[in-house]
């Protein structure tokens, strides 16, 4: 069966405690001023929730809970705090003071997210209001990162000098400033440092209302040859049409989702669908009509059923439009046929075409961390103190060190090899194509390892893809500890979903440019036994495969029933 085929659920009629939480909260307070205050090293279960759209999730170390010495002890608990960075960007001097951060209140690691945002991991509660507050002194913020809100807005990091590149880049940042929560609620907890007198002042939210919305919303932006952003799993993307070098609009995208739930059918990954075409004059008047539409139609009583895709999906593309009709001011009209065809990784040297070049440094799993003859963090801190870039995060968790002059690259090239880290072109293409979540031991949901897995996986594969003679074909592989697809898993050639302890469940079938889900290949099998099962189906694609077919779309034609049968 495929994902799309999944039958419709019945929406309950109650409400979930968490919008119960969100509308008693005080636009977004709740007690997260007086639980600061507090000599204790975790917030209450509803503040939890309310931290979250601050910019923060609660976690504990699970690796803590495996000590003896901490048997019977509370969890350790830290907090995970992200940055919502809109298309990526970061200048020299916010990567240096994040950096610091790192060292001084979190866990050493900065970590570039999926979503070209930046995370910190291993803070400490006496330690979050001052992080926020620093970050927020580089103006960066944290605001909106996580919680029933947009999230991230993203956009294809090359910093090339066109004006294709640079119109979404600018949109990315319209959008994220227009759709930030207006409630006066971040800034009075994470940055005054006198507490509000009085009763707090409630401002009007006139796009979210005041509960939200239903659960997060993703949105970016792509070109036909440069869906790096993943535009299908967003919830609302915008897909730019190029008329002699000029965005003359986009195709409006929404539905897009990849979280799922184990052994619950109502809940599927779902590739979002082309709805109408947009002048770029109606893409925030668009972008707010849907929104306003999850808002007011989306499920409230089940978060497992509460994402923007369950929408559409019951309601079908037709009924979608209708409905997000009535929220506009002007007609709607049928998308153009736009074909997606390219997924840059940006990785290298390459010119920017205003007389300068960026360099992109391919980071496994997006982890910027020192760790024996490996000193990333190292590197990086050199080369941002002694170049002064700017910076872009790539949704493949890749940096890119932007506006260098041609004199720069002997310094990057020496500095490489004396810090440990590999140049793009010496990385196997399976490993440039990976992605990862970080899983246990900070995120509460993971059932099984991710981040700190897949690098033997791909250790594994890179082998086996030698001796198939298949180490020059681009095979996507994504790995996650649980079912929610964090790095949109469900869409990669190979995706590698986290069940229980060891054991995973394989897809294969996806493809590169993520227009499409893979299938159920195999379930529950041992991490061991996760290369010898598709070297099975990899050995049989390097025998029978047509030219110039990629793995994913050998896979779609052979069919799920003869993939499964190869085990």
């Amino acid at each position: 069966m495929s994902f799309e085929s999944q039958p419709q659920g019945a929406v309950p009629s109650k409400r979930s405690p968490v919008e119960l939480v969100k509308e008693n909260s005080l636009q977004l307070r709740g007690a997260l001023t007086a639980d600061l205050a507090r000599d204790v090293d975790h917030f209450n279960e509803q503040d939890k929730q309310l931290i979250k759209f601050h910019g923060s999730y609660q976690q504990d170390d699970r690796d803590a809970r495996k000590d003896p010495k901490r048997l019977g002890a509370s969890k350790h608990y830290n907090f995970m705090v992200r940055c919502k960075i809109p298309g990526g960007k970061v200048t020299a001097s916010q990567y240096l003071t994040l950096d610091r951060i790192a060292g001084q209140y979190a866990n050493g690691t900065l970590r570039i997210t999926s979503r070209q945002g930046f995370q910190l991991h291993g803070v400490l509660k006496s330690n979050l209001k001052q992080t926020i507050r620093e970050i927020n002194t580089c103006l960066l913020t944290t605001l909106g990162a996580c919680g029933d809100v947009n999230r991230n807005v993203m956009a294809p990091a090359a910093p090339l000098a066109t004006p294709t590149y640079r119109e979404m880049q600018s949109m990315a940042d319209v959008l994220a400033r227009h759709f930030a929560p207006r409630s006066k609620a971040y800034h009075e907890i994470w940055l005054n440092d006198e507490p509000v007198a009085g009763a707090p002042e409630i401002v009007d939210e006139p796009i979210y209302g005041n509960v939200y919305l239903p659960r997060k919303f993703k949105i970016a932006f792509a070109l036909p040859e440069d869906n790096s952003t993943d535009l299908f799993a967003q919830d609302l993307g915008f897909l730019a049409h190029v008329e002699n070098g000029a965005i003359v609009g986009y195709n409006l995208y929404a539905g897009g989702g990849m979280g799922m739930t184990h052994g619950n059918a109502n809940t599927f990954p779902y590739i979002a669908k082309a709805i109408a075409f947009v002048t770029p004059e109606q893409v925030v008047a668009g972008a707010e009509a849907v929104i306003k539409l999850f808002r007011d139609h989306g499920n409230r009583a089940d978060r497992k059923r509460a994402r923007l895709k369950y929408v559409l999906h019951d309601w079908g593309v037709e009924r979608f439009r209708d409905v997000l009709q009535t929220y506009l001011s002007f007609p709607l009209v049928p998308p153009r046929d736009i074909a997606v065809t390219g997924f840059p990784l940006h990785v290298g040297w390459h010119e920017q075409g205003d007389g300068k070049y960026f360099y992109g440094i391919s980071i496994e799993n997006g982890r910027i961390k020192d760790e024996g003859d490996y000193r990333l963090r190292t590197l990086l801190q050199k080369l941002v103190e002694n170049l002064q870039p700017s910076i872009r995060l790539t949704p493949m968790q890749d940096i890119l060190l932007c506006d260098l002059p041609p004199s720069a690259k002997p310094l990057i090239n020496r500095m490489l090899t004396v810090y440990g880290v590999a140049k793009p072109d010496k990385i196997s293409l399976v490993q440039l194509h990976s992605l990862a979540c970080p899983a246990i031991p900070t995120c509460g949901l993971a059932l099984s390892e991710a981040e700190r897995a897949l690098p033997a996986i791909i250790d594994q594969l890179e082998a086996e893809l030698l001796r198939l003679g298949l180490d020059k074909e681009k095979i996507s592989v994504r790995m996650t500890g649980c079912p929610n697809g964090c790095v949109r898993t469900y869409q990669s050639d190979i995706g590698i979903v986290g069940r229980s302890g060891d054991k995973y469940t394989l897809f294969v079938g996806g493809n590169l440019v993520g227009s499409r889900l893979s299938f159920l290949f195999k379930d529950l099998v041992p991490m061991h036994d996760i290369v010898p099962t598709l070297v099975r189906v990899l050995d049989d694609y390097r025998q029978h495969r047509q030219p110039d077919e990629a793995f994913g779309d050998y896979c779609q034609r052979l069919g799920a029933d003869k993939i499964r049968g190869m085990v």
